[in-house]
């Protein structure tokens, strides 16, 4: 039986994967009040329902940096999301073709750009971090444009890496060496469709596009220590003449979540923003991004592309979503949550499930079109 709606996913996830995985998508940073409200603020936005208003004629499709698109939903980047399942960003990548929607892969992504780009039918966006290796960050941003992925989204809210003490307790992070392996072993163990299926015909077992500077070691405890050593704390709107040297085609500010870094991302010349705190996987206690939207939307809305993540698991979240002022919403624990219980095939129901849910919304809002979904859509205004 397939299941009934999006949220079902997450506890198909939970039963099938390691705890360690499970804990590494689900958690979010110290005590996890940002991950809350950005699912709890969402929740309680109520939209104004409207009658006898000819909705007949419903269109989700929508245009993003000159590729059309089913509706305005994208498959954000997530670390590691190809361990959920076999090879699991290429059954990611295909099945956002197969739904005409953007799939943005992770610079530490399970399974390397060349491999993606190999299982890919249609273009795919890039995410890059600021790495204090520049001379690995061309590299990468060459092999982008080798893929042809035609969007750049730079991620620049992670100088450092958060405090997740989920991590920490399910033995992702902190125990090394002989101890750290044998006790995620241990976990894979209990779950033995995910060990034969991801565990042994799954491999290689790296992490694609930074395989070359992890070298030999490889493991988890090594990715976990490259990142708070090779991610760059002295970024600076600067940086972005940088990546601009190498990178011609539309680029995303990824994690923007002030006015005033809006206003900047914009006259910095960036094509788009994402707001977004991480999922709540950065800095703890911050509002949510459901709080944030509505005044960056007002203030660079029109100038630039606006996307927004956080908390968004149905369709009515991203009706929600464009009504608070976004252009197009990103889905991240949604989508691998769905990887993780049924692969290529749980992210195409995702998709459907969350198409047939918009267009719902939108009938009973009295909007045929996502451009038409605004402010006048909810009762009180968006959340303070």
């Amino acid at each position: 039986m397939k299941p009934a709606a999006p949220t079902d996913y997450r506890e198909l996830a939970r039963r099938r994967l390691p705890k360690f995985l499970f804990e590494y998508i689900d958690g979010g940073s110290y005590s996890e009040s940002t991950l809350r409200r950005n699912r709890d603020d969402l929740a309680h936005i109520a939209l104004r329902q409207r009658v006898m208003q000819n909705v007949a004629d419903i269109d989700l499709t929508t245009t993003l940096f000159g590729q059309e698109c089913a509706m305005p939903v994208a498959l954000a980047p997530v670390g590691i999301a190809g361990m959920n399942a076999r090879r699991g960003e290429t059954q990611a990548v295909r099945a956002a073709n197969r739904g005409n929607v953007p799939f943005c892969l992770s610079t530490v992504s399970a399974c390397p750009i060349e491999e993606v780009a190999a299982a890919a039918t249609a273009p795919f966006w890039f995410q890059l971090y600021m790495i204090r290796d520049r001379a690995f960050m061309r590299d990468l941003l060459q092999k982008a444009k080798d893929a042809a992925c035609p969007v750049l989204v730079f991620t620049v809210d992670m100088p450092v890496p958060g405090t997740r003490y989920r991590d920490y307790r399910s033995g992702l992070a902190g125990a090394e060496g002989l101890r750290g392996a044998l006790r995620r072993t241990g976990q894979a163990m209990l779950k033995p469709r995910w060990a034969w299926d991801v565990g042994l015909r799954g491999r290689p077992h790296g992490l694609g596009n930074i395989a070359p500077v992890l070298g030999e070691r490889s493991g988890l405890e090594d990715f976990f220590a490259w990142m708070r050593n090779n991610f760059d704390p002295s970024i600076s709107w600067r940086d972005l003449d940088f990546v601009r040297e190498t990178w011609d085609g539309p680029l995303v500010i990824k994690g923007i979540m002030d006015v005033e870094d809006a206003r900047a991302a914009r006259d910095h010349g960036a094509d788009g923003i994402v707001v977004s705190n991480h999922g709540g996987r950065q800095l703890d206690g911050v509002t949510s991004t459901a709080s944030a939207l509505p005044a960056i939307a007002d203030e660079v809305g029109g100038a630039m592309t606006v996307i927004a993540d956080g908390g968004v698991s149905s369709g009515l979240d991203v009706v929600r979503m464009l009504a608070l002022g976004a252009d197009s919403v990103m889905l991240g624990r949604a989508w691998v949550f769905a990887l993780a219980a049924r692969g290529q095939a749980g992210i195409e129901h995702l998709l459907q499930l969350i198409e047939s849910e918009m267009r719902v919304a939108m009938a009973l809002t009295g909007c045929t079109r996502p451009g038409a979904i605004d402010r006048s859509a909810l009762v009180n205004g968006p959340p303070s």
